[in-house]
């Protein structure tokens, strides 16, 4: 059977050819990519496979790829070590094999993190032959290291390059073996990138992705921006725990954690725990993907988080934690009243949500996982903090609303910018819960009004620097500041008929004054009338003079 071509650098090739198990000697090993460089790089192996698959479906292609590489090259660095610790590369392919072996079996950490076979390091793909079997030897190459290496199943595993639809290759060899050659353009070794970087990567083409994917998009991309405010404002302490039930590709947590790193750099063994749950199987292996790359260890769970919550201490209640970080999807409609009515994990004890808006069903989740000191920060429709209100009409979801108030679970509002988020120009709101608020904060909320902190670019607005550190500051001092935040007492909530609008309470704009036409006509009269009697003086004045006419 023809072997078909052979791809790459011929001198590379030709190297390849005369050991095949060699480690590659690259001109770039020494490189470090920005993210700048990243970001092209990764948008240059997107286009490489567009035409031939839906943009949303690029990540299931890209993003495996590009993390496999990453393992390779990390692989490769710490397998260099131990050719110069052994002196001789036979014998420590060997040593690692047999020390890799027995940490599975006596469940030990082993000596290189991850094992990657000879047959399987990047330089395999690479060079692999374009002969329609590209997509099955790559398919085969990360389900054969994820079953080598158990913290990796579920997350390499997942996808098959090989796949059909209608009969047709989603992504033909050619296309495959152009993509596999622009992400082999540089090095993700241990000396080129740090992971926060390539993690930011990922949110560049997770972005670039959202972009065309409309609706869907909200569902696990959050801007990078919103992410860091929201960090800052739970601001996680030494040794807690922080939960994501809706976390996508977990770069909520992700945030958190890099602020308590930024925060505390000598407290790293103190850092926050992280828990988080994903109904979609391919963004959940990007989660735990992206925990892979920044070398965190966290726990996750797969499914419905309504249906089957992931954490639960029993089936009389749900684990607690110290924070919750969550989008969950807006306005979700799939969840009947029956639903709610026999819960058994009793979440919804503060009312039963509209079927057209989950909500205030997810924020009581939310507030059903927290322990007794817990706080969170949830992004939510605008909507939510003043459906029902100033109507007569009964309304389930002012109902819920009030008795958060009442109880006095609400921390704060925070009314982002418009036209930030993928599916909606809708500006959103973070409802910030605190079940056991400060002495100085008790039977109060802070409102901020951040709609002014944007800026404007293709195809979305951007949360700006000034606006997190504008919105993060006047939280910590929790203070009126006008034309931004204004702190609101139970009472003033209830004048408001639980309105917690922030446009409601902070005006970021000056206001025309009207006044009324008597005060007006009254005003021109006083006015006339001084203006007779000036004349009059005037008049007097220059007639004592001689002067007057």
């Amino acid at each position: 059977m023809a072997r078909g071509k052979k791809r790459g650098n011929p001198k590379a090739n030709s190297a390849a050819g005369k050991n095949q198990n060699s480690l590659p000697i690259s001109p770039t090993a020494e490189e470090v990519l920005d993210i700048s460089a990243l970001e092209t790089w990764l948008w240059d192996a997107a286009c490489k496979i567009r035409g031939t698959t839906d943009a949303p479906k690029f990540k299931d292609f890209i993003l495996p790829l590009v993390f496999y590489k990453r393992l390779s090259d990390v692989f490769d660095d710490e397998f260099a070590g131990k050719v110069a610790e052994f002196g001789s590369e036979d014998l420590a392919w060997e040593m690692v094999k047999l020390d890799h072996e027995d940490a599975l079996k006596n469940g030990r950490p082993p000596i290189i993190r991850f094992y990657i076979p000879r047959e399987y390091r990047w330089d395999a793909l690479r060079h692999h032959p374009v002969n329609g079997k590209l997509g099955e030897f790559v398919t085969k190459a990360m389900r054969d290291v994820a079953s080598l290496n158990p913290e990796l199943q579920g997350v390499l595993d997942v996808k098959d390059f090989n796949e059909r639809q209608s009969g047709q290759r989603t992504l033909d060899d050619e296309r495959l073996a152009a993509l596999i050659e622009v992400l082999s353009r540089h090095r993700l070794g241990l000396s080129n990138t740090q992971p926060d970087i390539l993690g930011r990567a990922y949110e560049y083409l997770l972005r670039k992705f959202a972009e065309g994917q409309g609706q869907s998009a909200g569902e696990f991309y959050t801007p990078v921006e919103v992410g860091w405010l929201m960090a800052r404002l739970i601001d996680p302490a030494p040794h807690t725990r922080i939960y994501d039930p809706t976390c996508g590709s977990a770069g909520l947590l992700i945030k958190a954690r890099l602020l308590f790193e930024q925060q505390h750099p000598d407290q790293k063994t103190k850092a926050p725990k992280l828990y988080g749950q994903e109904l979609n199987a391919t963004t959940f292996a990007m989660a735990k993907m992206n925990m892979v790359l920044h070398d965190y260890h966290a726990f996750f769970a797969i499914g419905d988080t309504f249906l089957k919550p992931g954490f639960a201490a029993s089936k009389a209640g749900l684990d607690r934690f110290d924070y919750v970080v969550a989008n969950p999807m807006w306005n979700q409609k799939e969840y009947s009243e029956s639903f709610y009515s026999h819960d058994q994990w009793s979440r919804f004890k503060y009312g039963i949500p509209p079927g057209s808006s989950a909500d205030w069903g997810w924020v009581q989740h939310m507030l059903a996982s927290l322990n007794d000191n817990g706080r969170a920060a949830i992004v939510l429709d605008t909507g939510a903090v003043s459906r029902g209100s100033g109507s007569k009409s009964a309304n389930k979801e002012k109902e819920i609303r009030k008795a958060f108030i009442e109880n006095d679970f609400i921390e704060g509002v925070i009314l982002l910018p418009e036209n930030l988020f993928y599916n909606t120009t809708a500006p959103g709101i973070i409802l910030l819960l605190n079940r056991n608020k400060t002495p100085d904060r008790k039977g109060q909320m802070l409102l901020v009004n951040a709609t002014a902190f944007f800026a404007k670019e293709k195809p979305k607005n951007v949360l700006t620097p000034e606006g997190i550190d504008a919105v993060a500051d006047v939280y910590r001092r929790w203070a009126t500041q006008e034309k931004l935040s204004r702190v609101i007492t139970l009472e003033e909530s209830r004048a408001a008929d639980y309105n917690l609008s922030p446009s409601q309470f902070v005006e970021i704009n000056d206001r025309a004054k009207h006044r009324p036409l008597t005060e007006i006509l009254a005003d021109l009269t006083a006015a006339r009338e001084a203006r007779e009697r000036a004349d009059a003086e005037l008049a007097l004045v220059l007639g004592k003079l001689g002067l007057s006419e």
